[in-house]
Protein backbone atom coordinates (compact mmCIF):
# COMPACT_ATOMS: atom_id res chain seq x y z
CA UNK A 1 0.00 0.00 0.00
CA UNK A 2 1.14 3.26 -0.54
CA UNK A 3 1.94 5.85 2.00
CA UNK A 4 0.38 9.46 0.82
CA UNK A 5 3.40 11.88 0.38
CA UNK A 6 2.44 15.45 0.70
CA UNK A 7 5.40 17.68 -0.04
CA UNK A 8 5.76 21.91 0.51
CA UNK A 9 7.73 23.75 -2.01
CA UNK A 10 8.08 27.18 -0.84
CA UNK A 11 10.39 28.41 -3.90
CA UNK A 12 12.01 31.72 -3.29
CA UNK A 13 10.05 32.39 -0.46
CA UNK A 14 9.37 33.73 2.14
CA UNK A 15 11.01 37.15 1.62
CA UNK A 16 13.32 36.45 4.99
CA UNK A 17 12.44 34.73 7.99
CA UNK A 18 11.75 31.41 7.37
CA UNK A 19 12.62 30.04 10.63
CA UNK A 20 9.35 31.61 12.03
CA UNK A 21 7.43 29.39 9.45
CA UNK A 22 9.63 26.57 9.23
CA UNK A 23 8.41 26.45 13.66
CA UNK A 24 4.79 27.12 12.64
CA UNK A 25 4.79 24.14 10.28
CA UNK A 26 6.53 22.03 12.96
CA UNK A 27 4.16 22.75 15.30
CA UNK A 28 0.72 22.28 13.36
CA UNK A 29 1.68 19.14 12.05
CA UNK A 30 2.50 17.48 15.16
CA UNK A 31 0.45 14.01 15.29
CA UNK A 32 0.90 13.39 11.41
CA UNK A 33 2.31 9.74 11.56
CA UNK A 34 0.81 7.64 8.78
CA UNK A 35 1.77 9.96 5.83
CA UNK A 36 5.28 11.48 4.98
CA UNK A 37 5.93 14.83 4.71
CA UNK A 38 8.62 16.81 2.71
CA UNK A 39 9.62 20.79 2.97
CA UNK A 40 11.83 22.36 0.14
CA UNK A 41 12.94 25.65 1.85
CA UNK A 42 15.55 27.83 -0.19
CA UNK A 43 18.80 26.63 -0.36
CA UNK A 44 19.84 29.25 2.49
CA UNK A 45 17.40 27.67 4.77
CA UNK A 46 17.89 24.42 4.38
CA UNK A 47 20.22 23.37 7.60
CA UNK A 48 17.85 25.56 9.18
CA UNK A 49 15.44 23.64 8.57
CA UNK A 50 17.23 20.14 9.27
CA UNK A 51 17.87 20.92 12.66
CA UNK A 52 14.55 22.03 13.72
CA UNK A 53 13.14 18.80 12.32
CA UNK A 54 15.76 16.74 13.44
CA UNK A 55 13.67 14.64 15.92
CA UNK A 56 10.75 13.74 13.67
CA UNK A 57 10.63 12.55 10.09
CA UNK A 58 10.07 15.73 8.06
CA UNK A 59 12.17 15.29 4.93
CA UNK A 60 14.06 18.43 3.80
CA UNK A 61 14.64 18.68 0.16
CA UNK A 62 16.72 21.28 -2.48
CA UNK A 63 14.47 23.07 -5.09
CA UNK A 64 17.09 22.35 -7.64
CA UNK A 65 20.65 20.24 -7.92
CA UNK A 66 23.27 19.97 -10.74
CA UNK A 67 24.48 17.38 -12.61
CA UNK A 68 28.36 18.15 -12.15
CA UNK A 69 29.87 17.89 -8.53
CA UNK A 70 31.57 20.94 -8.62
CA UNK A 71 33.56 23.89 -11.09
CA UNK A 72 32.70 27.00 -12.31
CA UNK A 73 29.04 26.64 -12.15
CA UNK A 74 27.99 30.47 -10.42
CA UNK A 75 25.01 29.93 -8.79
CA UNK A 76 24.35 26.25 -9.15
CA UNK A 77 24.16 23.61 -6.26
CA UNK A 78 25.74 20.10 -6.59
CA UNK A 79 24.70 16.85 -4.98
CA UNK A 80 27.34 16.83 -2.33
CA UNK A 81 26.64 20.23 -0.94
CA UNK A 82 22.88 19.62 -0.45
CA UNK A 83 23.74 16.68 1.16
CA UNK A 84 26.35 18.63 3.42
CA UNK A 85 23.47 20.98 4.55
CA UNK A 86 21.34 17.81 5.43
CA UNK A 87 18.73 17.27 2.66
CA UNK A 88 17.47 14.11 1.73
CA UNK A 89 15.47 14.72 -1.58
CA UNK A 90 15.68 17.20 -4.42
CA UNK A 91 13.12 18.28 -6.12
CA UNK A 92 14.07 17.86 -10.40
CA UNK A 93 12.50 19.46 -12.94
CA UNK A 94 9.49 21.58 -11.98
CA UNK A 95 7.71 23.75 -14.27
CA UNK A 96 9.70 26.98 -13.71
CA UNK A 97 12.64 25.77 -14.06
CA UNK A 98 11.59 24.22 -17.34
CA UNK A 99 9.68 27.64 -18.26
CA UNK A 100 12.59 30.03 -16.88
CA UNK A 101 15.85 28.14 -16.87
CA UNK A 102 15.56 26.46 -19.79
CA UNK A 103 15.31 23.12 -18.23
CA UNK A 104 15.03 20.06 -20.69
CA UNK A 105 13.93 16.56 -20.81
CA UNK A 106 17.84 16.00 -20.44
CA UNK A 107 18.96 17.89 -18.46
CA UNK A 108 16.40 16.03 -16.22
CA UNK A 109 17.63 12.81 -16.85
CA UNK A 110 21.44 14.27 -15.93
CA UNK A 111 20.02 15.28 -12.48
CA UNK A 112 18.11 12.47 -11.53
CA UNK A 113 20.68 10.29 -12.54
CA UNK A 114 22.90 12.47 -10.13
CA UNK A 115 20.35 12.68 -7.33
CA UNK A 116 20.23 8.80 -7.07
CA UNK A 117 23.91 8.04 -7.67
CA UNK A 118 24.18 10.47 -4.23
CA UNK A 119 21.14 9.36 -1.94
CA UNK A 120 19.06 11.68 -2.67
CA UNK A 121 14.95 10.94 -3.15
CA UNK A 122 14.79 12.38 -6.29
CA UNK A 123 10.71 13.92 -6.67
CA UNK A 124 10.48 14.27 -10.88
CA UNK A 125 7.96 16.52 -12.38
CA UNK A 126 6.44 16.66 -15.18
CA UNK A 127 3.18 18.00 -17.05
CA UNK A 128 1.83 20.03 -20.15
CA UNK A 129 1.05 23.60 -20.40
CA UNK A 130 -2.04 25.08 -21.45
CA UNK A 131 -1.24 25.04 -25.08
CA UNK A 132 -0.25 21.98 -24.84
CA UNK A 133 -3.60 20.44 -23.51
CA UNK A 134 -5.76 21.99 -25.94
CA UNK A 135 -4.14 20.73 -28.69
CA UNK A 136 -4.96 17.67 -27.08
CA UNK A 137 -1.25 16.25 -26.52
CA UNK A 138 -1.46 15.95 -22.34
CA UNK A 139 -0.40 11.93 -22.73
CA UNK A 140 2.14 12.52 -25.29
CA UNK A 141 4.09 15.45 -23.52
CA UNK A 142 3.45 13.55 -20.59
CA UNK A 143 4.69 10.51 -21.85
CA UNK A 144 7.84 12.00 -23.61
CA UNK A 145 9.41 13.38 -20.52
CA UNK A 146 8.66 9.93 -18.89
CA UNK A 147 10.36 7.94 -21.63
CA UNK A 148 13.19 10.67 -21.64
CA UNK A 149 13.52 11.77 -18.00
CA UNK A 150 14.23 8.07 -17.13
CA UNK A 151 16.26 7.12 -20.19
CA UNK A 152 19.19 4.46 -19.18
CA UNK A 153 18.21 4.12 -15.46
CA UNK A 154 17.46 0.51 -14.47
CA UNK A 155 14.63 -0.48 -11.90
CA UNK A 156 16.31 -1.50 -9.41
CA UNK A 157 18.08 2.41 -9.23
CA UNK A 158 15.04 3.72 -9.06
CA UNK A 159 13.47 2.39 -5.47
CA UNK A 160 12.75 6.26 -4.26
CA UNK A 161 11.52 7.69 -7.28
CA UNK A 162 8.68 9.90 -6.44
CA UNK A 163 7.45 11.37 -9.79
CA UNK A 164 4.96 14.79 -9.14
CA UNK A 165 2.22 15.34 -12.24
CA UNK A 166 2.08 19.63 -12.26
CA UNK A 167 -0.34 20.82 -15.21
CA UNK A 168 1.78 23.92 -15.71
CA UNK A 169 -1.63 25.57 -16.54
CA UNK A 170 -2.40 25.38 -13.47
CA UNK A 171 0.41 26.13 -10.91
CA UNK A 172 0.39 29.14 -8.87
CA UNK A 173 -2.96 30.34 -11.07
CA UNK A 174 -5.73 29.46 -9.10
CA UNK A 175 -6.97 26.64 -11.53
CA UNK A 176 -6.96 23.03 -10.65
CA UNK A 177 -7.31 20.04 -12.65
CA UNK A 178 -10.78 18.06 -11.87
CA UNK A 179 -10.13 14.68 -9.61
CA UNK A 180 -11.11 13.54 -12.60
CA UNK A 181 -9.00 15.09 -15.05
CA UNK A 182 -6.03 14.62 -12.54
CA UNK A 183 -6.78 10.88 -12.31
CA UNK A 184 -6.76 10.02 -16.16
CA UNK A 185 -3.32 11.44 -16.37
CA UNK A 186 -2.29 9.67 -13.47
CA UNK A 187 -3.48 6.39 -14.31
CA UNK A 188 -1.73 6.65 -17.77
CA UNK A 189 1.53 7.28 -16.17
CA UNK A 190 1.45 4.28 -13.95
CA UNK A 191 0.57 2.68 -17.11
CA UNK A 192 3.78 3.79 -18.76
CA UNK A 193 5.31 3.04 -16.02
CA UNK A 194 4.58 -0.86 -16.16
CA UNK A 195 5.53 -0.59 -19.73
CA UNK A 196 9.01 1.68 -18.91
CA UNK A 197 9.78 -0.93 -16.03
CA UNK A 198 7.36 -3.85 -14.36
CA UNK A 199 4.06 -3.44 -13.26
CA UNK A 200 4.68 -4.37 -9.52
CA UNK A 201 7.29 -0.94 -9.69
CA UNK A 202 4.46 1.03 -11.23
CA UNK A 203 2.02 -0.10 -8.44
CA UNK A 204 4.54 0.69 -5.63
CA UNK A 205 5.67 4.30 -7.00
CA UNK A 206 4.10 6.93 -5.59
CA UNK A 207 2.40 9.79 -8.17
CA UNK A 208 1.68 13.19 -6.46
CA UNK A 209 -0.45 16.02 -7.67
CA UNK A 210 0.62 19.66 -8.10
CA UNK A 211 -0.94 22.96 -9.56
CA UNK A 212 -2.93 24.81 -6.77
CA UNK A 213 -3.79 22.46 -4.47
CA UNK A 214 -6.04 24.07 -1.15
CA UNK A 215 -7.54 22.49 1.51
CA UNK A 216 -11.08 22.76 0.17
CA UNK A 217 -10.18 20.58 -3.16
CA UNK A 218 -7.64 18.10 -1.70
CA UNK A 219 -9.82 15.37 -0.33
CA UNK A 220 -10.97 15.36 -3.99
CA UNK A 221 -8.21 14.79 -5.28
CA UNK A 222 -6.39 12.17 -2.70
CA UNK A 223 -9.98 10.19 -2.83
CA UNK A 224 -8.71 9.08 -6.74
CA UNK A 225 -7.16 5.78 -6.80
CA UNK A 226 -4.01 6.77 -8.34
CA UNK A 227 -3.12 10.21 -6.22
CA UNK A 228 -0.59 9.39 -3.23
CA UNK A 229 -0.34 13.10 -2.65
CA UNK A 230 0.81 16.56 -3.83
CA UNK A 231 3.48 19.21 -4.57
CA UNK A 232 1.98 21.85 -2.93
CA UNK A 233 3.20 25.63 -4.01
CA UNK A 234 1.72 28.80 -2.24
CA UNK A 235 -0.42 27.08 0.06
CA UNK A 236 2.74 25.43 2.05
CA UNK A 237 3.34 29.21 2.75
CA UNK A 238 0.70 29.05 5.64
CA UNK A 239 1.33 26.20 8.14
CA UNK A 240 -2.46 26.23 8.85
CA UNK A 241 -3.46 25.08 5.33
CA UNK A 242 -0.26 22.98 4.41
CA UNK A 243 -1.31 20.98 8.14
CA UNK A 244 -4.92 20.70 6.79
CA UNK A 245 -3.98 19.54 3.39
CA UNK A 246 -1.61 16.87 4.99
CA UNK A 247 -4.55 16.24 7.68
CA UNK A 248 -6.57 15.32 4.64
CA UNK A 249 -4.38 12.83 3.63
CA UNK A 250 -3.97 11.61 7.60
CA UNK A 251 -7.53 11.23 7.74
CA UNK A 252 -8.22 9.30 4.25
CA UNK A 253 -4.96 6.80 4.99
Amino acid sequence: MRTYYIAGNWKMNPADDPLTLLRKVKAKCVGLNKIELMIAPPFTAINQAVLLFKETKMHIAGQNLFWELQGAYTGEISAPLLKSAGADTVIIGHSERRQYFGETDETVNKRLKTALKYGLTPVVCIGETLAEREKGVTLEVVGRQMTCGLYGIAEKELYTLIIAYEPVWAIGTGKVASPQDAQEVHEFIRRKLKELYSPVFADNLRILYGGSVKPDNARGLFEQVDIDGALIGGASLSADSFADIARTAEDIS
